[in-house]
């Protein structure tokens, strides 16, 4: 009797745990993957506040001969001539459903700020992250993985 109630709770257990892989949080730290290049980009880390997630650059893999701790030189607002490295880039994420929407996300790299929606998958180890004007289909999507 002792061990068939140890063995449903066992089983019952490992359901739990797999369920919650499944349905895993953004929060954590991503490899960001250039979609044009396959390149590594940076490190992200995003946090979730009051049911938003935000994103902050950590580190920047960049070239030896390229500056290590670059300014968003082509950044406007509060943001012009700021350090990369520790910038919030994407802001106003809210789950909904099996995605994560309404939220902006910022290009480093030219300067703009887009609308963004992000998904995960296998697991929650990828996120797949859309920026985009207007409606989602006119956007880019670059797939971020897990790094804890």
């Amino acid at each position: 009797m002792i061990r068939r109630l140890l063995l449903a709770l066992l089983l019952s257990s490992t359901t739990i745990f797999s369920y919650a892989a499944d349905v895993a949080s953004p929060v954590g730290v991503w490899r960001t993957i250039d979609d044009k290049t396959g390149k590594e980009k940076s490190l992200v880390r995003i946090t979730e506040v009051n049911g938003e997630f935000r994103g902050t650059i950590e580190k920047l893999f960049r070239e030896p001969n390229e500056d290590q701790n670059p300014n968003c030189d082509k950044c406007s607002g509060e943001k012009k001539n700021k350090p990369v490295i520790g910038m919030v880039i994407l802001t106003g994420l809210k789950h909904d459903g099996d995605i994560y929407s309404g939220g902006e996300i910022l290009d480093p790299a030219n300067g703009k700020t887009y609308k963004c929606k992000t998904w995960l998958e296998d697991k929650g180890k990828k996120l797949h992250v859309r920026g985009f004007i207007g409606m989602a289909l006119l956007g880019r999507t670059q797939i971020w993985v897990r790094e804890e």
